[in-house]
């Protein structure tokens, strides 16, 4: 597999790419290009859509408003999709953009917004979560982008999920012991992390999901929810290996 290269641009374009394929990017990405970081004509970037893999482009034309590129040669082949889910009850705006920020960053390829009795935000924008996944993307050299799903209340979500997932629920009540064991345990299943509102999960809800779940301790500290995201996808990256964009089987 190619190696990454972590010195050049990377832009995220809804184009098809192949090679010779023009590329005019839409006014937002035009002045970025020109104006930002400055892409002079005859300077190369590299594009990636989520479906061709990563490609060189060269700036061709273009002022300070209008910018083409001509697609040149692949650097990297499309990866499969991470199947690691992250299911997470929303946050305040900037707070869930990190949180999906990091997620996308930890290898997450799903990411479900889940509605919990004590979840403090009911209302998410679909479209501002799938522009931070592509920022991460364009950042972590990330091909495939993270499907947004829209929010399901936490029973509904449960009732679809897979017999064949492997459901992690990080639970601030469990004994502190060896997180890593039980996600070991099932090296080949497809993974869901589910992490709670900071109000945490009511009894009922606790009641729900504990024959599904393994359930993990984070440690002996209440952590605030986007810290406990970063900590139980850094565990499941740990015990499993990273997604399929490294060369091993995606989660």
């Amino acid at each position: 597999m190619p190696e990454h290269d972590f010195r050049s641009q990377r832009l995220f374009v809804d184009a098809d790419l192949a090679a010779g394929a023009a590329v005019r990017l839409p006014a937002e990405q035009a002045h970025y290009v020109a104006n930002v970081i400055r892409l002079a004509v005859g300077e190369t970037i590299l594009l990636f859509n989520g479906r061709d893999g990563e490609w060189r482009a060269r700036r061709i034309a273009g002022g300070k408003r209008d910018v083409a590129l001509e697609v040149e040669a692949q650097v990297r082949p499309q990866p499969a999709s991470s199947r690691l889910e992250y299911a997470f009850a929303p946050l305040k705006h900037a707070r869930l953009d990190y949180m999906v920020q990091k997620a996308v960053e930890m290898g997450a390829g799903i990411l479900s917004p889940v509605i919990t009795r004590h979840t403090q935000v009911t209302r998410v924008n679909g479209e501002r979560m799938r522009a931070n996944a592509v920022e991460a993307a364009e950042q972590c050299g990330i091909l495939a982008i993270a499907e947004v799903r829209e929010p399901q209340p936490l029973a509904r979500w449960l009732a679809g999920l897979p017999d064949d997932r492997l459901l992690v629920f990080c639970d601030e009540a469990a004994p502190v012991a060896d997180p890593l064991a039980p996600l070991r345990a099932r090296p080949q299943a497809a993974v869901s992390v589910l992490i709670g509102p900071e109000g945490g999960f009511s009894p009922d809800e606790r009641a729900l999901i504990a024959p599904r779940a393994v359930i993990l301790s984070l440690g002996p500290r209440i952590l605030r929810a986007d810290t406990a995201a970063v900590a139980a996808l850094a565990l499941v990256e740990a015990a499993r290996g990273s997604h399929g964009e490294t060369g091993i089987s995606p989660m």
